[in-house]
């Protein structure tokens, strides 16, 4: 196993977080840039332990070789390929997830 992986995140994760911010900064810009430094810092965990995340229940998803791990309330949805990591969806575990598979 490669000693170093790289993290990429795809628009559609990109605009992920971009929501994830706005939705904090309403109440808190600070706390907004806070929490997804935890969340990137936590993400960035994968470039050494590309296998931290779950398989998924789903069997489409596990068949299309998704792993998840859960950071805090959030599910980050990453398929390995080669040495990158693509990070694909970053979502909030209490939505409704029908509807990216």
């Amino acid at each position: 196993m490669p000693d170093k992986y790289t993290v990429r995140y795809l628009p559609v994760a990109d605009a992920d977080l971009g929501e994830i911010f706005a939705f904090i900064a309403r109440d808190s810009p600070n706390r907004a840039l806070s929490y997804l430094g935890r969340l990137d810092k936590r993400i960035g965990l994968l470039e050494q332990h590309p296998e931290l995340g779950r398989l998924p229940r789903h069997p489409k998803l596990r068949e299309q070789g998704y792993r998840v791990p859960i950071i805090e309330s959030y599910l980050v949805f990453y398929i390995i390929r080669g040495q990158t990591i693509e990070i694909h969806r970053v979502v909030h575990s209490s939505r409704n997830l029908d509807h990216l598979i």
